[in-house]
């Protein structure tokens, strides 16, 4: 985990994002989040976390991000991208 920068989780409420950070060593610095603003934006969570990730300056040109997201079921998945 230490060479992601930046981790963006589907937007669900902070007690996933706090287990997921757990699960995977992340410090709490590495996962963005956006809930305490817009709540569950459903679908469009992690496309409106990354936009704001950027803007802030959390990610910039060469970081890894982790992008993490989940639905209904066991519905998952997960991608890392160099930006």
């Amino acid at each position: 985990m230490s060479q992601i920068k930046c981790i963006i989780p589907h937007q669900a409420n902070m007690r996933i994002l706090k287990a997921v950070g757990d699960r995977l060593g992340a410090s709490e610095n590495q996962i963005f989040s956006n809930l305490e603003y817009y709540g569950n934006t459903s679908a469009a969570s992690v496309a409106i976390a990354l936009d704001e990730a950027v803007q802030q300056g959390r990610v910039q040109r060469g970081d890894l991000i982790l992008m993490l997201v989940f639905g209904a079921g066991l519905t998952w998945g997960a991608a890392v991208i160099e930006w």
